[in-house]
C-alpha cells in the first residue's frame, strides 16, 4: 500500500483530524502535505457532508443537510517544483470505499446514499417535478450496489472522485467571485439561487487562523461548481486508471480532492445524485513544465479515462428535445432536451411499478450515459439517456407481453419542508 500522506480517523470529525483539510477554494490555504513528481501516495477522503447523513429510512437529514459546510476536501497537497503555467499530471491508481471498514455509521463503511435536495436547498435537475427532499440508501457487496428503497436493481460501481482540482491564483479567484456575483445580481431572490457567493459561515481553511482566516473566509470560493481549476466536475469516468492533466495556477499546484462516489449516472441529475461515500484514493503525480502553453490548456483539465468501467452491452435509450412540458419551443436548449429525455425515462420506468422518485434515483445513481446527440438542427437540440438493461432483475425492454410489475417495496424516504 502506498504511504498515507493525508490520513483520516473515521472516529473523528473533519475538523478534529491531525491534518485538517478545507471546504473552500483560496490560494492562501497552506499545504501541510508535500509530495514530489514521481511519488505515489494514498489520500483518505471524507464523505462530503462529514457524516451528517445517516443509514436510516428518514430523509430529514437530507432536508436539513448543512450545505454551507461542503465539500470537506483532503488537501491542499503541494507538488515540489510545480509553478504557474505547468500541467500537473495526476494518475488515479486506485479509488474505493473506506478501506478495512465494511460496516459502520459513515457512508463508505459498506454503504452510501443518494439524495434529492429540497428546492430551497438547491433542488436537483428536475426540481420542478421533485421539490422535496428524498434519500436512498445503497449497500455495497463485491463491488455491486443494491438498495432496500429500490427493489429489483443492482449494478457494478463506477467508483470515482466527484471533485479534484488545483488551487486558483488570487486573480482567478477574484474573477470567479466577480462573474458569479454578476449572475446573482440578475435575480438575487431566485430559489434556488443562481450561484453561491463566498460565505464565511462554516468555512474550513486548513491551518489558517485569526485575521488571515477571517480575510480568506470572506473571499474564498464555494466548492459546488466546476471551474477552470477542475473542481466539482462529477465526471463518472474518472475511475481507476485515469490520467488527468490539471492547469497549475499557484506555486506547488496545491492539489485537493474529495466527494467520492461509488457510482453515478451522467449529469448527477438529482444533485446529491451519485452514491456518496467516504474512502481513499491512491495517486501518482508528475509535471509537464510550461505545459499549459505547450498544449493550449489555459483553463479546465483534460483527461484520459480509465478502463475499469462496468462493461454493459445492452442499453435502452430515451431522447428529448428542447420543448417544455407545456409545449413552448426553445432554441437549441440542450439543458432542456436532457431534462425531457430523463422525464421520458422516468415515465417509462413507472410502467414497471416504480414510483417517479424511484425512477429518478435510478437515473442519478446507476451508470447511465447521457449524450448530446444533436445540437445543430434548429430549433430542437436532441439529448439522449442510455440505461443499461442488465441492471434490472427483470426484462425492462418493451415486449408484446407488457411490462413486468415490480414490487416497489417500502419506497423512497421523503421529507417535506
Amino acid at each position: 500500500m502506498p504511504e498515507v500522506v493525508f490520513p483520516l480517523d473515521s472516529m473523528k470529525r473533519f475538523t478534529e483530524q491531525r491534518i485538517v483539510g478545507h471546504n473552500r477554494w483560496h490560494p492562501d490555504i497552506p499545504a501541510l502535505v508535500q509530495v514530489k513528481p514521481g511519488d505515489t501516495f494514498r489520500v483518505h477522503c471524507r464523505e462530503w457532508f462529514d457524516g451528517a447523513i445517516q443509514n436510516n429510512d428518514s430523509a430529514d437529514d437530507i432536508l436539513n443537510a448543512p450545505l454551507p459546510s461542503v465539500h470537506v476536501l483532503s488537501g491542499p497537497i503541494a507538488v515540489e517544483g510545480a509553478e504557474p503555467g505547468d500541467l500537473l499530471i495526476v494518475d488515479i491508481l486506485d479509488v474505493g470505499p473506506i478501506p478495512q471498514e465494511d460496516s459502520g455509521p459513515l457512508a463508505g463503511q459498506g454503504w452510501g446514499y443518494t439524495g434529492v435536495f429540497a428546492t430551497r436547498n438547491g433542488g436537483g435537475f428536475l426540481t420542478e417535478q421533485f421539490p422535496d427532499a428524498y434519500k436512498v440508501i445503497w449497500d455495497f457487496r463485491g463491488g455491486v450496489a443494491t438498495s432496500r428503497h429500490i427493489p429489483g436493481v443492482s449494478f457494478t460501481g463506477i467508483v470515482h472522485p466527484g471533485l479534484m482540482g488545483t488551487a486558483p491564483s488570487r486573480d482567478l479567484l477574484m474573477k470567479w467571485n466577480a462573474r458569479e456575483q454578476a449572475l446573482i445580481d440578475t435575480d438575487p431572490d431566485r430559489v434556488p439561487p443562481l450561484a453561491l457567493p463566498p460565505n464565511p459561515n462554516s468555512a474550513i481553511l486548513g491551518s489558517l487562523t485569526g485575521d488571515e482566516f477571517d480575510r480568506a473566509a470572506r473571499e474564498a470560493a464555494r466548492t459546488a461548481p466546476p471551474r477552470e481549476n477542475g473542481g466539482n466536475q462529477d465526471i463518472k469516468n474518472l475511475t481507476k486508471g485515469s490520467r488527468v492533466f490539471y492547469p497549475v495556477f499557484v506555486e506547488g499546484a496545491k492539489l485537493s480532492m474529495g466527494d467520492l462516489h461509488f457510482s453515478q449516472g451522467d449529469g448527477e441529475i438529482t444533485f446529491c445524485g451519485a452514491i456518496e461515500m467516504g474512502g481513499f484514493m491512491d495517486l501518482g503525480v508528475e509535471l509537464i513544465k510550461g505545459g499549459m502553453d505547450t498544449y493550449g490548456v489555459s483553463e479546465n483539465a483534460i483527461f484520459m479515462p480509465g478502463r475499469t468501467d462496468p462493461q454493459y452491452s445492452e442499453w435502452l435509450a430515451f431522447s428529448g428535445t428542447s420543448v417544455t412540458l407545456s409545449g413552448e419551443q426553445h432554441y437549441l436548449d440542450s439543458h432542456l432536451s436532457y431534462q425531457r429525455a430523463c422525464l421520458h425515462a422516468i415515465d417509462y420506468l413507472q410502467k414497471f411499478g416504480y414510483s417517479d422518485i424511484q425512477a429518478y434515483m435510478i437515473l442519478g445513481a446507476a451508470p447511465i450515459e447521457g449524450r448530446l446527440s444533436g445540437v445543430v438542427d434548429i430549433p430542437n437540440s436532441c439529448s439522449t439517456v442510455y440505461i443499461p438493461t442488465e441492471i434490472f432483475d427483470f426484462d425492462v425492454r418493451p415486449g408484446t407481453s407488457g411490462p413486468h410489475q415490480v414490487d416497489p417495496g417500502q419506497g423512497v424516504p421523503h421529507s417535506a419542508a
